[in-house]
């Protein structure tokens, strides 16, 4: 007993002496650590609401416990328009992920290989602005875009002698509207990263392929691309994080309560929202959330795994 009580006060003292030498990087963090723990631990305690009958006169945890316990989750998951949700969701977010990827990498490249810093700078700019305007205004955009009667693209196909196309009637053009929208806002920001990487080469790697006669091309293929790739796989796993939140505010801008394009662009935040505007039930809401968290929270890991056993330095941890 005695020895034990000797090292637990090795340890303690350990722990003391790191704290005291840390101090300031430990107040530094403090603010941050009051702001996680407020905003992203405490309201941990509400994923009961899931699992409940919720009253607003009895509160979170005086509300009743659903019959059956799952309740709330079963009848998400046995709805048709919900699983509707759930598979548009996970799809239109593989699309984006996949698409983004080749469009934001590839912008990296090719700005990468510009030798004008002006013209890069401009470019590169150019490129970010669309991140800041807002999907409301985006909306709008592609509504005077495509409208069918006024829309611009319908006056041109007018004026070539064709059609107009109803583009708010035809569900299936909507994966790539949808994807084109993303691109032209987020490309962009999403390419940051990647020429950050790209950057941060070593240049001797580029001057010794030179001096071996490798063409600018293959430089590329075989220096840039493959010292991209941890950074391609870390983010792409985050991406997989992300997969079953679906952005809101896009899609609702974007589509709104068009109801002839919601088999393919009614997504789980907007099913939700459409179900608590009727029905107001605060249980399933909850319970869609939690679905979400543990849906990705799985694929994250399995991802995770998948990467680890490629190259265990494009992992996570």
């Amino acid at each position: 007993m005695t020895g034990t009580r000797v090292i637990a006060g090795i340890k303690r003292n350990g722990v003391i002496r790191e704290l005291v030498r840390n101090r300031t990087l430990l107040l530094m963090f403090l603010p941050a650590g009051v702001f996680l723990f407020l905003f992203n631990y405490l309201p941990l305690a509400g994923l009961v609401i899931a699992f409940k009958n919720f009253d607003f006169d009895k509160g979170i945890f005086g509300s009743d416990w659903a019959k059956p316990l799952l309740y709330n989750f079963d009848y998400l998951l046995s709805s048709d328009t919900a699983y509707r949700a759930v598979r548009n969701t996970i799809l239109l977010n593989a699309l984006f992920i996949a698409v983004g990827l080749v469009f934001e990498v590839g912008l990296a490249l090719m700005l990468n290989e510009i030798r004008n810093k002006y013209f890069k700078r401009v470019t590169q700019s150019l490129t970010f602005l669309p991140f800041f305007i807002s999907w409301i205004v985006v909306g709008v955009f592609a509504y005077n875009l495509m409208n069918y009667e006024s829309g611009a693209i319908n006056r041109i196909v007018q004026s070539l002698g064709f059609q107009p196309i109803d583009f708010y009637s035809d569900a299936p053009l909507w994966p790539f509207i949808l994807t084109l929208a993303v691109r032209w806002k987020v490309t962009g920001y999403g390419t940051i990263i990647y020429l950050a990487a790209l950057t941060n080469i070593d240049q001797s790697y580029y001057e010794a392929a030179s001096i071996d006669g490798a063409s600018r091309w293959q430089q590329t293929r075989y220096i840039s691309i493959p010292m991209l790739k941890p950074t391609i796989m870390i983010l792409t796993l985050l991406a997989v994080g992300r997969i079953m939140n679906a952005d809101f505010g896009m899609f609702y801008a974007m589509v709104g309560d068009a109801a002839l394009l919601f088999p393919t662009t009614d997504v789980i935040d907007t099913f939700v929202y459409r179900s608590l505007r009727k029905s107001g039930d605060i249980g399933m809401a909850s319970a869609a959330g939690f679905t979400q968290s543990i849906v990705a929270f799985v694929l994250v890991l399995g991802s995770n795994y998948i990467a680890r056993k490629a190259d265990k330095d494009s992992a996570i941890f």
